[in-house]
This record gives C-alpha cells, sequence and structure tokens, in this order.
C-alpha cells in the first residue's frame, strides 16, 4: 500500500509539473501573439499632409530606407487625404502605422483601430514673444489672437465678435478653446454668440486678423511665426489674450493587434531617428518634430472630454 501511495504521490507531481509547463508555454506563446511584419508582409506607414502631398511624400519617402534598415523589414511609406482615411486603414488592416493627430488617435482608439505607441516632440514656446525654446515638449497650447490696440483684451470680450477658427476637427483651430470658454459659461457656438468664421490654414487666421477682416482667431501658439518672413513686425501688431491647456502632440498609432515584441521594436527605431543628422533633419521637414518619446492612451483623456464639450449644443 506504502509503495502504491508513494507511486501515486510521484505519478502527481509529475503530472503537475507537466501543466504547469504547458501553463507557462501557453502565457508565453499568448503574450506574444499579434501581427508582426515581415519580409513578406512589409510594414505600411502612413501619413496626414500638413502641406501639399506630393511635397510631404517626397520628404518621407527616405525614411523608408532608414526604418527598414533598424527593423530588417521592408518598409511602405504612403500619404492619406485625411486623418479619417488612415484611421479606416489601420481598422481594416490595410495600414499598421499613422501619424494621426490627437483627435484622430482618440477616433481610432474608439474604434479599435490603433493604440498610441509614441508622442512627438517639438520644441517649447516661450511668452511674450512667442519664440521657441530649447526645452523638447510632447504638448503644446492653443491661443487666441486679436490686433493689437483691439477693445478685445480677454476671452469675455469675445461674445458676438467675428472669429477666424480652423474645421470643427482641429484641436488647437477650434476644440480646445471652444470648449475651454464653454466650461467658463461663454458659449460661441450658440446663435448671436459670435460668428465663426472657418479658414483654412493657421497662417491664414494669422493674417486675417492683422487685416481687420476678423476680430480674433483661434490658433496654435504661437503661429505668429508661421508669416514672420512676410510679415517681420507681426508679433507686435497680433497679440494673444488668452492660452488653453496643454494639448498632446501628434502621435504615432499602431494597429490593435500589433504584436507587443515589434512595437518595442517599432518604438526603438522611431526614438533613435534624433540621434542621427539625417533622420532628424527629414523627420523636422515632414511635421517639425525633433524627436519622439513614448506614450500611454490616458493622455489623451483631456482630448476626449473636450471633444465631447466642443460638439454638446
Amino acid at each position: 500500500m506504502k509503495k502504491f501511495k508513494k507511486a501515486l504521490f510521484g505519478a502527481l507531481t509529475v503530472a503537475a509539473a507537466v501543466l504547469a509547463t504547458a501553463c507557462s508555454s501557453s502565457k508565453s506563446s499568448s503574450s506574444s501573439k499579434g501581427y508582426t511584419p515581415s519580409k513578406s508582409h512589409p510594414l505600411t506607414i502612413q501619413f496626414v499632409p500638413s502641406q501639399a502631398a506630393p511635397t510631404l511624400e517626397a520628404k518621407a519617402k527616405p525614411l523608408e530606407k532608414i526604418l527598414s534598415k533598424k527593423l530588417g523589414v521592408p518598409v511602405k511609406i504612403s500619404m492619406s487625404t485625411d486623418y479619417n482615411t488612415v484611421v479606416e486603414a489601420m481598422k481594416s488592416k490595410k495600414v499598421d502605422v499613422g501619424f494621426l493627430p490627437p483627435d484622430g488617435y482618440v477616433m481610432a482608439h474608439k474604434e479599435k483601430a490603433a493604440d498610441v505607441l509614441l508622442q512627438a516632440l517639438r520644441y517649447g514656446i516661450k511668452q511674450p514673444g512667442g519664440k521657441e525654446t530649447n526645452k523638447l515638449v510632447k504638448a503644446y497650447r492653443s491661443e487666441i489672437l486679436v490686433k493689437k490696440g483691439s477693445k478685445i483684451k480677454s476671452w469675455k470680450d469675445l461674445k458676438g465678435k467675428k472669429i477666424a477658427v480652423q474645421n470643427a476637427t482641429s484641436s488647437a483651430g477650434y476644440i480646445f478653446p471652444i470648449a475651454e470658454l464653454k466650461e467658463k459659461g461663454l458659449d460661441l457656438t450658440k446663435k448671436g454668440n459670435a460668428n465663426l468664421v472657418t479658414v483654412t490654414g493657421h497662417d491664414q487666421a494669422v493674417l486675417d486678423v492683422l487685416n481687420g477682416d476678423v476680430d480674433a482667431a483661434f490658433t496654435f501658439e504661437d503661429a505668429r511665426n508661421t508669416v514672420l518672413a512676410d510679415q517681420p513686425n507681426i508679433m507686435k501688431k497680433v497679440v494673444p489674450i488668452y492660452f488653453t491647456k496643454s494639448i498632446p502632440n501628434d502621435t504615432i498609432s499602431v494597429r490593435s493587434d500589433m504584436s507587443s515584441s515589434f512595437r518595442k521594436k517599432l518604438s526603438k527605431a522611431f526614438e533613435s531617428l534624433r540621434k542621427d543628422k539625417k533622420s532628424l533633419k527629414i523627420i523636422e521637414s515632414i511635421y517639425r518634430h525633433e524627436g519622439y518619446t513614448p506614450s500611454k492612451d490616458s493622455d489623451f483623456n483631456i482630448v476626449r472630454k473636450y471633444d465631447k464639450m466642443a460638439a454638446t449644443k
């Protein structure tokens, strides 16, 4: 009987060990699952044009070879018409990586099309004067501009005024200032409270204020620099009266089913671009990016909050 018990105990011990090994193996296998680009399945990256599409594509193309060398797989870069198209392409697994603005990322994540991997770094802005600092930051602000000498001294004076804005999906040119002022009690989207004029480009918004075509404008901080070459006195003639809370910088987002191992490899590749002068020059020319830093979904909760507020009538 003792021999039987001993044999039974031994068998159970072996079975438990086998089961534990199987579970561990299963867990390990599960954590490594997911889509991974390969030589037969190139990594596809899509940009949203911030300038003429052919020009941007020509500037971005050299990244194909640089990233391919770092990742060990072919890389294909293409342009999109807008970020909605990128989101749809990622959702249908036609695009692996999308350069998405904050609102584009929030939409993509909500539709389970993408996860944020990295955020862009840019040089901060110092006020007054609107000059770049040497500090890299992963967020920026929206500002409200008026002409020097205007009777508009604060956000409270905007009621009933003509204001240049970007389209309703622009974080700095519409969503953040609209949401914050609404939170303060001034709903500029309400009929009679303001005349919101949609213009194309933050540079145009600055010029419209300068020329007196509008009373104020919503722009990113400090959009006056975009017209400084043609209007050397713009900093004195057009001035900010309000700055919003920080807006997360653009993202590098990846399709939601990408494997964790390739995400790490991809993150390392993009972060290393800043260390090489040639690579840095390329990303500077595309979106004025100065590098990339890790990001997480919760960084975009303020975008979700403001999106909802701006859309609420």
